[in-house]
């Protein structure tokens, strides 16, 4: 429920984690909010006391406190569903860590119970408030590059044994690389529109055992779009020589988004313009470190609630967080982020997301209306 302005907005928070513990900070510290209750079974204490918030024994009893205005849902991926549904019906607006479930239907079903409860629902697709993202879509909406034909992104690199397995490598709570990893899939549509068909194929070729998770650890995937465009997404922890980033080919140039060696470059013509993909060269100049010496796939991020996240991480989460905070004290959703506002452009990922995982199964292309039904 929107409040009016100059008026405290009081969160709970579901899931305190490495990354929903530094969600509950940064809200506690802003001047108009406050972190009042607390739900997470394994963590939820030490981030209580921390920030001075309560700590409720389950979901139920911490969307049913009348003091609370708004959950943040950042528990295990494929414990989001149950949450929101509750929260929103409640009447409590939701924020809903990527991807917001792992199924299509769950998807569809809880962006329609926050509309019909008249709730704010919004993704954390926290990808798209990087500034060099914001940027790029800026110059391809002014046609810079003319008309978007392809684009490329690869997200993989090499994973050795962790000292425990973490839930991010069980398929049934994160739904493995393709689903957790959601953002490039999440942008690609954001540039291209939803795909119509789908093909991927892949499987675990170098993390089976006792020693790992049981997600597939390199997949590859075809997508086709209206208007006879492309693109091309690789994901996984079974390449030694990782590679991030997103190239994006046009009509009349091209820009290549490095998420590795940050920082982005324009190409038109014979000129070339590069330009920051966060907010700071400081920021930029962290990730970049952070990457050369990781020894996961540079894709992951491992930690517990007391770890705090790399800088580059902290800010686009103090954005995030910002926008929806926004939105919670009466400010319109901007055209920028109106499809992460409403869940639409979450559910529309994961739509595609199913198609994938569909034509790995049955080895074939999949139509994305198969999964939607439209």
């Amino acid at each position: 429920m929107i409040k009016e302005n100059n008026v405290t907005i009081k969160y709970g928070v579901i899931g305190t984690g490495y990354f929903g513990a530094e969600q509950a900070r940064f809200l506690s510290e802003l001047p108009d909010a406050e972190v009042v209750a607390i739900y997470d079974p394994a963590n939820a204490a030490a981030v209580a006391a921390e920030i001075g918030a309560d700590s409720e024994p389950s979901v139920e009893a911490l969307v049913a406190r009348q003091d609370i205005d708004a959950v943040i849902v950042a528990s295990p991926n494929g414990e989001h569903y149950a949450p929101v549904l509750a929260a929103a019906r409640a009447g409590k607006d939701v924020f809903c860590e990527k991807p917001i479930a792992l199924k299509y239907d769950q998807c569809a079903e809880m962006v329609s119970t926050a509309r019909e409860a008249g709730v704010n629902f919004m993704a954390g697709h926290v990808m798209n408030f990087m500034a060099g993202i914001r940027r790029s879509k800026q110059l391809i909406n002014e046609g810079a590059i003319g008309e978007v034909l392809f684009v490329r992104a690869i997200r993989n690199g090499w994973e050795d044994v962790q000292q425990a397995i973490s839930w991010k490598k069980m398929r049934e709570l994160s739904g493995g690389h393709l689903y957790h990893h959601i953002h490039e899939l999440d942008f690609v549509q954001s540039l291209l529109g939803p795909a119509t068909q789908a093909t991927m194929v892949g499987g675990n070729v170098a993390h089976s055992g006792e020693d790992f998770g049981d997600e597939d650890d390199m997949l590859i995937i075809t997508l086709q779009f209206p208007d006879n465009r492309f693109a091309a997404i690789e994901y996984g922890s079974a390449f030694r020589w990782p590679e991030h980033y997103v190239l994006i080919q046009g009509s009349l140039g091209a820009i290549r988004i490095d998420l590795q060696e940050a920082g982005v470059t324009l190409r038109v013509g014979g000129r070339t313009e590069q330009f920051l993909l966060h907010r700071n060269e400081e920021e930029d100049a962290n990730r970049t470190a952070i990457y050369a010496g990781s020894s996961t796939d540079g894709a992951v991020q491992y930690g517990t609630p007391e770890k705090r996240p790399p800088l580059w991480l902290r800010g686009i989460i103090e954005d995030e967080l910002t926008y929806f905070h926004g939105l919670m004290n009466g400010a319109s959703p901007s055209e920028e982020f109106a499809a992460l506002s409403d869940g639409s452009a979450a559910t529309a990922a994961i739509a595609t997301a199913d198609a994938c995982t569909l034509s790995l199964r049955e080895d074939r292309k999949v139509k994305i209306s198969e999964i939607t039904g439209v």
